[in-house]
């Protein structure tokens, strides 16, 4: 297995991670990531096959287990399973998530009801059995939550923009109410990055992608992958309540900089200062 590019080998020897969704894209990164750091990660997700793979991929650090977490059943099953293999859970990453792409107006109530049930039910059962089964009798423990970004808004989003909103509030207030027992619970809100999922939406929209964005380029599977492996960190724990945003700045931009029409000979002008006297 290969070394991390950030951290020092062993970083999370003897911690035991949980990764949802982490049989494909920004999962497996982070799965993998955690691994070269010396975690012990069980991935989880609903297809076997792709399980599989990626643990054999990760390597003999990562072991998998299918399960839906949109079932309370699931969520359990996926905790005990790591507790039955490893002893213990020290993070929980909750990267399951999807979406997919229609103007508000046209949402139906059933497509609405399936983001809802996966991006807010799921992380949500995902967290009381972290906590039940595992955290709170060990005194200790990290939950990472994952949100998106911008949050000002993203046209023909709307339900996972609302989705993403409930899991923040959700983590701030179980970060508030788990601190009693050493447990740390942690929003990460993701840009765009680039994704075989990103290449699922229309052409014209992966296309362009990277434009929209003010560092004008798409985020890595790697540069999520070293945050996770962070937020698995004992730093973790003074994050908890946080929303730590991953989006090369998107989330305090509204177009392209400079506007077009604010330029004079390329160059944005400058208000001219009176001499002070």
């Amino acid at each position: 297995m290969d070394s991390s590019r950030v951290f020092l080998d062993g970083a999370l020897e003897g911690r035991v991670a949980i990764v949802t969704g982490g049989g494909t894209n920004l999962g497996k990164a982070a799965a993998g990531e955690l691994a070269r750091c010396g975690a012990a990660v069980v991935i989880a997700g609903r297809r076997a096959e792709i399980l599989e793979a990626a643990a054999n991929e990760v390597g003999e650090r990562c072991s998998w287990v299918t399960a839906d977490i949109r079932e309370r059943d699931g969520a359990e099953r996926i905790v005990a399973t790591a507790l039955e293999r490893l002893g213990r859970v020290d993070l929980v990453l909750n990267n399951a998530g999807g979406q997919y792409m229609v103007p508000a107006e046209g949402l139906a109530t059933k497509g609405w009801q399936a983001v809802h049930r996966l991006n807010v039910n799921g992380t949500l059962a995902m967290c009381k059995a972290a906590y039940q089964l595992a955290m709170r009798d060990a005194g200790a423990g990290t939950i990472v939550n994952v949100s998106v970004s911008p949050h000002h808004g993203m046209p023909a989003m709307a339900h996972t923009g609302a989705a993403r909103a409930a899991i923040e509030a959700i983590t701030r207030e179980l970060a508030a109410s788990y601190s009693a027992h050493g447990i740390a619970a942690i929003a990460v809100a993701l840009g765009r990055f680039d994704t075989e999922s990103l290449r699922k939406y229309p052409a014209e929209l992966w296309r362009t992608a990277a434009a929209t964005v003010p560092l004008q380029r798409l985020g890595t599977l790697e540069e999520y992958g070293w945050l996770i492996a962070l937020l698995a960190t004992p730093l973790g724990a003074a994050l908890s309540g946080s929303v730590v945003t991953l989006d090369g700045a998107l989330d305090n931009w509204f177009g392209p900089w400079p506007p077009p029409g604010l330029t004079r000979d390329g160059q944005v002008p400058t208000e001219a200062r009176r001499p002070v006297a």
